[in-house]
């Protein structure tokens, strides 16, 4: 590992770049695939909209700055078959624009400012998937969703950028169906599968995905601790072999261990998903809340 980052880092000078802020990528990377749990790393949805527009490059340059180790984007596609990092399919709540964003073409969407989270215009343009990639290029682990609808057109914008080994993919198909259509990519980004552990067939899924795909991080969601035995039985069964990653943006994502919680009972909310439940990443819309937690639980730099 030490040998890899140092070869690397010499390759990088070759090539004038920021070693040291490439090397960060690499080694989040490095953490999950080995299932490093000393730490718990933190996902910054939508790139923190509560301090500049969701899914802009000034949110994920904020999310860098606070020490994020994987900010969260969504991809839509233009009608001249360019990614952009925005979340609706519509243009309307988070752009000055209105319609489809499949139905403009790449150079229209460019002129479009974003809104901020009161709808107000601000001076931030829409991001194309490759601006956004070259901004977090080496600096923090991105995670791209809604995106394994676009496999085929992202792999070429990820692989000009230098940033394939930097993404993490999700989705919630069966193991079978992803070797089948992403099997080619599965070694170049990590694909992280996402279960809902309410659902029937929950646990078919994820023998799945253990018994073939080897996951090295599950995304899950369970609604409600009335039924917690589930995502226990879960925790006790990845121990050792994949990362546990949760989403506290709402309550019936993580049985009520939410961010509102979070607020004014960290320990109910974080500290639970962490101690009980056995995450190891979590995604949250208050990234340096819990950033401040973790750190006075000397459980993130």
């Amino acid at each position: 590992m030490i040998r890899k980052l140092l070869l690397g880092g010499v390759l990088l000078a070759a090539l004038g770049l920021h070693a040291e802020e490439l090397s960060r990528a690499q080694i989040l990377r490095d953490r999950i695939l080995s299932g490093d749990t000393t730490e718990v790393l933190v996902v910054a949805h939508r790139g923190d909209w509560r301090y500049a527009p969701e899914n802009s490059i000034a949110a994920i340059e904020h999310s860098i700055a606070v020490g994020v180790d994987v900010v969260e984007l969504d991809l839509q596609m233009s009608k001249d078959s360019v990614l952009f990092v925005i979340h609706d399919s519509m243009l309307d709540r988070t752009t000055t624009g209105k319609g489809r964003i499949s139905e403009w073409t790449a150079d229209s969407l460019k002129n479009l400012k974003l809104k901020n989270g009161a709808g107000i215009r601000t001076m931030h343009s829409l991001p194309t998937l490759e601006e956004a990639m070259l901004v977090a290029k080496g600096r923090v682990l991105v995670n791209l969703d809604k995106a394994d609808r676009y496999f085929d057109q992202l792999m070429p914008v990820l692989e000009k950028t230098g940033t394939t080994s930097q993404v993490i993919m999700k989705g919630a198909k069966p193991a079978a169906t992803v070797d089948s259509l992403y099997g080619t990519y599965l070694d170049k980004v990590i694909y992280m599968p996402v279960v809902n552990l309410d659902k029937p067939g929950a646990r078919s899924l994820m023998e799945g995905y253990y018994n073939n795909l080897k996951p090295a991080a599950y995304e899950l969601v369970y609604a409600s601790d009335k039924a917690v035995d589930y995502p226990i039985e879960v925790k006790k069964m990845l121990e050792g072999k994949a990362l546990i990653w949760y989403n506290t943006l709402w309550d019936t994502l993580c049985g009520g261990h939410d961010d509102d919680r979070a607020l004014t009972d960290p320990d109910g909310a974080f500290g639970f998903l962490i101690d009980t439940l056995g995450a190891r990443i979590i995604q949250t819309d208050r990234a340096e809340l819990l950033l401040n937690y973790l750190r006075s639980r000397s459980l993130h730099k």
